[in-house]
């Protein structure tokens, strides 16, 4: 039985401290936020804590001393004096037309007016806002504290539905554009979110809001750090460890790989996404949290407008900030809206040329990316996604790449004729385009059964497979020639990095023909050169 019980279901702060649950305590960097900001927004992926700092955020300024016992802020403040807050969690208005959203609203800020008292000349609801900001503050004596959790929620699902996403920009500009007005009777506001909308005017008219979510000292307010992991979850990750079987070291590489990559400025901590690792250790168990809790709706309906994309293109790209940092609606590429929902993360930052290189953060968050284009591209089930995966697999562990391959050729040959042009993303990308895709799919879940390095492909970069006894290195190429292929593996020195490592190396050549529309040629070479199979389809 475990010694130690996970918030793997509540995001209460305090439910969590009255229970005892597990706590990584943010209270310190909290204070200092609150010392040196009036307005603050903080954009964070999803299922990244964001709510569950609201909450602190909440019961901190509500003054309830007793949650914070044993904590940072204990030793900062002084006072605790008790504010009036008013905390609006807007996810509660998301995928409802804009009457319905506008009522929910509504019904939000009601409740506070059972508090405060409510004037029925105020009709709208920025209106009615306003007026419970003004008799909150003169009936307690003390400014207004605002939190507005996933600020950005209402308006995810209507990027592309144009006169939707006008009236509820109305509905919710008027709502936002209260707090410029009544700077006056505010203490603190605090909004987060996962994107930014420039047209939401809480970019565009609040001059004063602090945009915190790439400063350096603010990069772990969210998040599990690499130093909150060796420090205080260390026996957290000892009775993992236990759990599965394996030392505390071989736990820290696993959880590494899954859940950690996570980067939000130039001299980020590294930071593990909260959700999944908290599940991880609660489970004692490696799987895809992040992603089994729910792919964006609004992401999938974003890369359908860009029939180009393709994850290879943006894993390990550079751009300038303002390049990958823009708000959604205006720009030309996904890479804002997979960067800032969390499918990527900066990788590093060059000061010399002010580049930032980004990449997806982890092994979780490209496999669920690989399943998600899988199900959405082609159209395929599970049963016969993962009997094929599993197939090759199998193949590949006995030694038996010509069979690998034939699964593959199956796989492929069984998608059907229109595959290209039946999704509406798909219908105006070039055949070498998909195919690129196609592989980067295919080995991509394979590494869920063997260990698979898809860098890049179709020469980009090289695939390299690797079990007990062999390691595959692969080029793959569509309409050119298996020569060039093998030439490529040996030019580009793919297969050096392994030469020391004592398994049997294999460099294969792998063509597709885009007018046959599968695999027509294969060759295995030893790293010699000499053949060791080959086969060619008429």
């Amino acid at each position: 039985m475990s010694k130690f019980k996970y918030p793997v279901d509540t995001d209460q702060f305090a439910e969590i401290r009255q229970k005892g649950l597990v706590y990584v305590d943010k209270t310190d960097i909290m204070f200092d936020l609150v010392d040196k900001y009036k307005y603050v927004f903080l954009a964070r992926p999803r299922r990244f804590g964001k709510s569950l700092l609201c909450n602190t955020f909440k019961a901190y300024f509500q003054g309830k001393k007793e949650l914070f016992e044993g904590l940072n802020i204990m030793d900062m403040e002084k006072e605790w004096k008790t504010y009036p807050v008013l905390h609006f969690t807007m996810s509660g208005l998301k995928n409802l037309k804009v009457s319905e959203a506008k009522s929910k609203l509504e019904n939000f800020i009601a409740d506070y007016e059972r508090l405060y008292g409510r004037n029925t000349e105020e009709e709208t609801p920025g209106a009615r806002f306003r007026g419970l900001i003004h008799r909150a503050c003169e009936k307690t004596g003390e400014r207004v504290v605002v939190i507005l959790d996933e600020y950005d929620a209402p308006v995810m699902r209507l990027l592309y539905d144009t006169k939707q996403m006008e009236e509820m920009r109305m509905m919710l500009r008027e709502f936002y554009q209260v707090l410029k007005d009544e700077g006056a009777y505010l203490k603190f506001v605090f909004i987060t979110g996962v994107t930014k909308f420039s047209q939401m005017s809480i970019f565009s008219e609040l001059n004063n809001l602090k945009q915190v979510s790439m400063f350096d000292e603010y990069s772990g307010l969210c998040g599990i750090t690499q130093e909150e992991l060796n420090t205080v979850l260390r026996p957290c990750v000892e009775e993992y460890a236990e759990g599965l079987g394996i030392s505390a070291r071989e736990a820290y590489a696993v959880l590494k790989k899954n859940y950690d990559g996570y980067h939000f400025s130039e001299n980020s901590q590294d930071v593990y996404a909260p959700y999944s690792l908290l599940n991880a250790l609660n489970d004692k168990a490696t799987r895809h949290y992040w992603f089994e809790s729910g792919t964006s709706a609004s992401l999938i309906e974003h890369l359908k407008h860009f029939p180009n994309f393709n994850p290879l293109d943006f894993d390990g790209v550079e751009m300038s900030l303002e390049d990958f940092n823009v708000p959604c609606e205006s720009a030309s590429t996904p890479v804002p809206m997979l960067y800032q929902s969390g499918y990527l993360t900066i990788a590093s930052y060059d000061k010399l040329l002010d580049s930032y290189t980004l990449h997806f953060p982890n092994y979780e968050v490209r496999q669920g990316m690989v399943y998600s284009l899988t199900s959405y591209l082609m159209d395929i089930s599970d049963w016969d996604r993962n009997a094929t995966i599993l197939d090759m697999a199998r193949a590949l562990v006995k030694g038996d790449l010509p069979s690998a391959l034939t699964e593959l050729r199956s796989y492929i040959a069984s998608l059907p004729y229109d595959i290209i042009t039946r999704k509406e993303w798909m219908a105006k990308k070039k055949k070498e385009a998909f195919y690129k895709l196609l592989m980067y799919v295919v080995f991509s879940l394979l590494n869920s059964k063997v260990d698979t390095e898809v860098k890049s492909v179709l020469g980009r970069a090289d695939v390299v497979i690797k079990t007990k006894n062999d390691i595959y290195v692969l080029e793959l190429k569509v309409d050119d020639t298996i020569d060039n292929a093998l030439a490529q593996i040996d030019s580009k020195g793919y297969a050096i990095p392994y030469e020391a490592d004592g398994r049997t190396i294999t460099k294969c050549g792998v063509t597709i023909s885009s007018e046959a529309r599968n695999i027509v040629h294969w060759r295995a070479v030893d790293n010699e050169g000499k053949v060791i199979d080959e086969q060619k389809y008429e």
